[in-house]
């Protein structure tokens, strides 16, 4: 595995269960870095994510007695429909451990594939030891998310695709779980050209290949919070970390706070719903100097659920400066709440909650409190909606913000 003619064989036989996903040139992010930003968008794949590629290709290498046995795997999500669907298409009976945490939509689309799941464990990590569990209790032949060169070359069929439509691409950002994809990519990259940087992403509190990088051998992290559930994995993989070793060149890490602002962006700039471990190679653009080259920011996947996305909305605007909430002191008599209520309307600010707390003093006249949460046009018109309260005599303070 992991060579050039096993890369190729990868490549045409992902073709069966992949979709075209062709290179997408970003006019806003070239804009931001002064680059040439493209997006590979995985996202659009059938599954929702590039995962379909290595569960497919590993697949087809599997003997007959191994497909018999029945598969097995653990997985965040991707790789479990990759894995379902994979194992639909050869007729092989699927079990999945996903842990409890993982979105509704990965569950439902996952067991819609014909796959029985088994939902254990806060974190991947123990998800996967259950799944080996299973396996050795019911002889299934395990199918590792990303510890598996087979997986790792059906990853990389991704970066042939890249290099096929963009031969003089300067830079790859792939996002990072265990390493699967950011192996395939980096190793395929670094044998079509050398000169290919590959930059790893993960998030600042799942940084587990970094900190593996850092330590010359394989690390485990005491814990992970991210709301990238895709790539919330505390060990990355024993069997690929030599090739992360020698071909990725180098890993930077995000904040979700980054991930909620960039969701924002792509829905905003793109159209396109793309989920938080997804978002990893584009929240990236801003921690690197890549003025004047070609950057291909990977799209690992788009399965989020409904809630989710409505949570990370809401937050993005905030962080935005696009909703905001301030606290306001008045006394309590008539006119005062119509007064407020103009200064915002002249402001051309708009209203979405208002909060009127007679109870903050125990002097009702000298104050009572007025918290308005209201939509804003973005940093420069909440400052001057605030510059308009304070102008009639009024003392805003911004508050959290809880919609």
């Amino acid at each position: 595995m992991l060579t050039l003619d096993k890369f190729e064989e990868a490549s045409e036989v992902v073709k069966k269960v992949t979709l075209e996903t062709k290179l997408v040139y970003s006019d806003y992010f070239s804009q931001m870095t002064g680059a040439k930003v493209y997006l590979k968008p995985e996202n659009m794949q059938f599954t929702g994510a590039y995962k379909v590629r290595g569960a497919y290709y590993k697949m087809s290498t599997l003997s007959e007695e191994e497909r018999a046995k029945g598969v097995i795997t653990a997985s965040a999500g991707n790789h479990a429909q990759g894995v379902a669907y994979a194992a639909k298409r050869y007729g092989v009976k699927a079990t999945i451990v996903m842990p409890t945490g993982t979105p509704l939509i990965k569950v439902n689309r996952t067991k819609g594939y014909g796959a029985e799941v088994v939902l254990y464990g806060d974190v991947y990590d123990e998800a996967c030891a259950r799944a080996y569990e299973l396996a050795d209790e019911h002889g299934y032949t395990f199918v590792h998310p990303f510890d598996d060169l087979a997986v790792a070359t059906g990853q990389g069929t991704i970066a042939m695709e890249i290099i096929k439509e963009l031969p003089l691409v300067d830079i790859i950002l792939v996002p990072i779980g265990g390493g699967g994809l950011a192996t395939g990519v980096s190793v395929l990259a670094k044998q079509l050209n050398p000169k290919i940087r590959v930059i790893g992403v993960e998030p600042a509190n799942a940084n587990c290949m970094q900190e593996s990088l850092k330590q010359g051998k394989v690390a485990t992290l005491d814990k992970v919070a991210t709301i990238a559930d895709g790539t919330a994995v505390k060990t990355p993989g024993e069997k690929i970390f030599p090739y992360i070793q020698k071909n990725l060149d180098d890993i930077v890490t995000v904040e979700d706070a980054e991930l909620v602002v960039a969701f924002l962006d792509m829905v905003e700039n793109h159209k396109m719903v793309v989920e938080n471990s997804g978002l990893l190679s584009v929240a990236a653009l801003k921690h690197l100097d890549i003025r004047g080259k070609k950057v291909v920011s990977i799209l690992s996947g788009g399965n989020m659920d409904v809630i989710t996305m409505s949570s990370v909305v809401q937050q993005g605007l905030i962080l935005r400066n696009r909703i905001f909430t301030v606290s306001i002191l008045l006394p309590d008599k008539p006119g005062e709440l119509h007064k407020v209520s103009g200064i915002v309307a002249g402001a051309n600010g708009n209203v979405i909650k208002l909060s009127h707390n007679q109870f903050v003093s125990i002097n009702r006249n000298a104050a009572v409190e007025l918290r308005i949460t209201m939509e804003a046009f973005g940093t420069q018109h909440k400052d001057e909606i605030m510059t308009a309260l304070e102008r009639e005599g009024y003392r805003p303070k911004l508050v959290q913000t809880t919609i």
